[in-house]
C-alpha cells in the first residue's frame, strides 16, 4: 500500500511539472472594451430653447454638415419670414430673439432645406399635416402654469358614423370632475384652418387658461370639447363641398357622444360653441343654422367667408349657390330665436387679413337685429390673439 501511494504522488508531481511553462510567466492584457453599439461621438452639449430672464429665447441645433439653417415660426414676434442661425466652431447653429411676450410659440428648423423639429426639445403641438416644436415663455398671469387645481385634457378617439372612419377630439374636464358628482355645462372650442384638435390644448393653452380662471373664480367650471375641424387634408383655393362634412360629424356623432359619455347639461343656456379663423365659420355655419341649440357663440378672426366677395388668395371659400344671407334668412329674422342668444361675440386684430370680412359679417347680422359685441384689438392672425380672445370670452360663459 505504501509503495502504491508514493507511485501515485510520484506521478502527480510529475503532471504538474509539466504544465508549467518552461519560460518566465507574463501578465496577459486585458482585452479591450467592445466599442458602444448605435452611438457615435457625444459631441457638444446643446440646451435648446433656452429662454433667459429677461424673455430673449436662444435656439441652438447640431448640425455640422450644414450649409444653412434657418428657424421657422411665424408667430414669434418678428420672425415672420425666418430668422437666419449663425455656425459656431463646435457644429451647432444658433439664433437669439426677442425679448419676446409671455406666450407658447411654435417653431422648426430648416437644414438645408428640410424642417426638423428641435431634437433637443421635447415639447411639440400638432398641425393638421405637421409637427411643431414647442416654446412657452412665461410671463402671462392668465395662461401661466400655476399652483392652482388642475383639470385634465384627454385624447379621446371615437368612430365617426357621418365619416365612417375613425376620429380624434380633445376633451377637457374641469377640476373636480374625476369627484363623480355633479353636472357640468359644454363649450365646443374649434380650430383653424391647418390646425387640428390637439392645437387649443398645445400652443393655445386652453387647460390651463380655464384652470386659472376657474381658480381665481372668473370663470364657470365647464368641459370644453376641441374637435378635429378638418375631414380631409387641408388645401387652400376653390369652393367649398356643398355638404359640410365637420357639421355632419359634430352635431350627429361628437355632441351625442358627450351627452352620453360626460356629465354635462344638454339644454341651450349651458351649451357654447367658438372657434378661431375656419373655425369661426364652423361656429356661424353651425350656430345659425342651429341656433336654437347654442345660448353662446363666438367668432375669433373670423366671418362669413365671401361676404366681401373674395379674400387672400382670392378664393371666396364661398358654396355655390345663395349666399348665407339668402340660405339662413328663417333663422336670421327669428325673433324668438335671438331672445335666447345670450352671447353673440366677435373678435378681430387690426392687422388681420380677415378684419374686413368680420366687420362685413358683423353688418350683416346687426341689419337683422342681432345684438353683437365686437372688438377689434392690435395684432393680426395669431395664437396671440387667440388666447387673449378666449381669456376674454369664456368668463362670459353660462352666468
Amino acid at each position: 500500500m505504501q509503495i502504491r501511494s508514493a507511485i501515485r504522488l510520484i506521478l502527480a508531481v510529475t503532471v504538474l511539472v509539466n504544465l508549467v511553462p518552461s519560460g518566465p510567466i507574463l501578465a496577459q492584457p486585458a482585452p479591450a472594451p467592445a466599442p458602444a453599439r448605435g452611438r457615435g461621438s457625444p459631441g457638444p452639449q446643446v440646451v435648446s430653447p433656452e429662454v433667459s430672464a429677461d424673455r430673449r429665447v436662444t435656439f441652438r441645433i447640431l448640425a455640422p454638415k450644414a450649409q444653412e439653417v434657418r428657424l421657422s415660426g411665424s408667430d414669434i414676434p418678428g420672425n415672420g419670414q425666418g430668422a437666419e442661425m449663425a455656425q459656431g466652431t463646435n457644429g451647432v447653429w444658433e439664433a437669439t430673439l426677442g425679448p419676446i411676450g409671455p406666450g407658447a410659440y411654435r417653431y422648426n428648423f430648416n437644414v438645408d432645406g428640410v424642417s426638423v423639429i428641435d431634437p433637443r426639445n421635447p415639447a411639440t403641438s400638432e398641425s393638421n399635416n405637421n409637427v411643431w416644436s414647442l416654446v412657452n415663455v412665461t410671463g402671462a398671469d392668465f395662461l401661466d402654469t400655476k399652483d392652482v387645481p388642475h383639470g385634465a385634457v384627454s385624447a379621446v378617439t371615437y368612430y365617426s358614423k357621418a365619416l365612417r372612419r375613425f376620429r380624434r377630439m380633445h376633451v377637457y374636464t374641469p377640476p373636480g370632475y374625476e369627484s363623480g358628482k355633479g353636472r357640468f355645462p359644454v363649450f365646443y372650442l374649434l380650430h383653424g384652418a391647418g390646425d387640428c384638435d390637439e392645437a387649443w390644448s398645445s400652443v393655445g393653452r386652453a387647460g390651463f387658461i380655464l384652470d386659472n380662471m376657474i381658480a381665481e373664480k372668473k370663470a364657470k367650471p365647464m368641459v370644453v370639447v376641441m374637435p378635429a375641424g378638418h375631414t380631409s387634408p387641408f388645401r387652400t383655393g376653390g369652393t367649398r363641398p356643398a355638404v359640410d362634412e365637420f357639421s355632419q360629424d359634430l352635431l350627429h356623432d361628437i355632441m351625442p357622444l358627450v351627452e352620453r359619455n360626460y356629465r354635462v347639461y344638454t339644454d341651450r343656456k349651458n351649451r357654447a360653441m367658438a372657434g378661431l379663423s375656419m373655425g369661426g365659420g364652423q361656429t356661424l355655419n353651425i350656430g345659425i343654422p342651429h341656433l336654437e341649440s347654442f345660448g353662446y357663440l363666438g367668432v375669433f378672426s373670423s366671418g362669413v367667408f365671401g361676404i366681401t366677395g373674395g379674400n387672400r388668395g382670392g378664393a371666396t371659400n364661398a358654396p355655390a349657390g345663395p349666399s348665407f344671407e339668402e340660405q339662413h334668412a328663417a333663422k336670421l329674422d327669428d325673433a324668438k330665436l335671438k331672445k335666447g342668444l345670450k352671447l353673440f361675440w366677435f373678435a378681430t386684430g387690426k392687422d388681420d387679413f380677415l378684419v374686413e370680412t368680420s366687420r362685413a359679417t358683423v353688418a350683416m347680422f346687426k341689419k337683422h337685429g342681432f345684438d353683437v359685441v365686437y372688438k377689434e384689438t392690435e395684432g393680426g392672425h395669431n395664437w396671440i390673439n387667440w388666447r387673449e380672445y378666449l381669456h376674454e370670452f369664456a368668463p362670459q360663459l353660462f352666468q
